[in-house]
């Protein structure tokens, strides 16, 4: 009997390390459009036709929440890690020669970063193309230097939404990643809900409008998933405190399998690196307290996800499949627990 329990054992791990199945499905392809500084009163009081017809044909919410402080390096640092500052220790932008980690992580990469879902996705299926195009330079100190096969740092909305469309189109990378911060930079200088700010959301909504025409063009629209967020929204020409206008931001889902109408569950920013990993069929880090929103599927999706889930596992039940080289472990004693490249400050 332990023979044969050992045998089982064995088959099991062989199968999760180096895939039992081919994959069922054809490999997702999924755009994270990130408008930094993107109120709720955004959406609904500037001229947004492209985002309202994001929501027409997907899920959405426009209650979901980031993180506290409402910041942008802890709330994209959540967004992207599954995790809370309370997990990833990122607390701030950093200040002058102040780091922005003030918490040691609660599992680090041998690098000493707080897992990611680029990282994530790199490790258990290392053959994904992964690409990221920010605006604001400050979003490349979150990211694992490995993980995407491009990070790029182009100086301006319109920049960044041109070189991320024109390498969409030549490469057709699995997850694609894009920072705007043409409407964060206008809110700090005249105010969330000014007129220039609501004109930045439009002029925002026409960028994510130049990647629908681009899924289009490709006939790629059906067969893309397309996520619309944001890190925070404003008061003033501020944001960091804790207000709802802050910490309140967009939640857009649009895709094969995605349910039409608003979202009926919460949505927490750290739940977007958990939706995506569901996507793709990966596993979370245990560290990760982040979950798929499930409900923003179709019944019918998740019973095919769920059914190509257990066939490809069989009999061995859930596993974390881990195919690169790098554990999260905790920090060890007399480590430099809050290591990490500083931040620009000011967001």
């Amino acid at each position: 009997m332990r023979k044969t329990a050992a045998v089982v054992l064995w088959v099991c791990w062989v199968a999760v390390a180096y895939g039992q199945k081919a994959d069922v499905r054809p490999v997702p392809h999924v755009i994270i459009i990130g408008v930094d500084g993107l109120s709720v009163e955004g959406v609904t009081v500037a001229r947004t036709p492209r985002l309202h017809d994001l929501m027409a044909r997907g899920a959405w919410t426009l209650e979901a929440r980031g993180v506290m402080p409402t910041l942008s390096s802890p709330n994209w640092a959540s967004m992207i890690t599954g995790a809370g500052p309370e997990q990833h220790g990122i607390t701030s932008n950093g200040v002058l020669l102040q780091k922005m980690v003030t918490l040691p992580a609660v599992c680090r990469d041998e690098d000493g970063m707080f897992p990611t879902m680029f990282e994530v996705l790199r490790m258990q299926r290392p053959s994904s193309r992964i690409a990221i195009f920010h605006d604001w330079p400050g979003f490349a100190d979150l990211v694992e230097k490995h993980a995407p096969n491009v990070m790029q740092h182009e100086r301006g909305a319109d920049k960044t939404t041109h070189a991320a469309i024109d390498y969409w189109k030549e490469n057709r990378p699995e997850l694609m990643f894009v920072h705007l911060d043409n409407v964060d930079h206008t809110g700090h200088e005249y105010s969330w809900g000014s007129r220039e700010y609501n004109k930045a959301v439009a002029d925002a909504d026409g960028y994510i409008g130049q990647f629908i025409d681009m899924l289009k063009d490709l006939d790629a629209l059906d067969s893309t998933f397309v996520l619309v967020t944001s890190d925070h929204g404003g008061k003033g020409r501020e944001h960091g405190k804790n207000s709802l206008q802050e910490i309140q931001i967009p939640w857009i889902l649009m895709g094969p399998g995605v349910v039409q109408g608003k979202v009926a569950a919460s949505v927490y920013t750290f739940d977007t690196a958990a939706t995506v990993a569901w996507i793709f069929d990966i596993n979370a880090p245990d560290c990760w307290i982040g979950r798929p929103i499930v409900s923003a599927f179709t019944a019918a999706a998740t019973t095919a996800h769920n059914q190509e889930r257990h066939d490809a596992q069989g009999n061995c039940g859930p596993q974390r499949m881990f195919t690169g080289a790098i554990a999260w472990g905790l920090p060890q004693p007399g480590e430099d627990a809050l290591a990490h490249p500083p931040a620009n400050a000011g967001k």
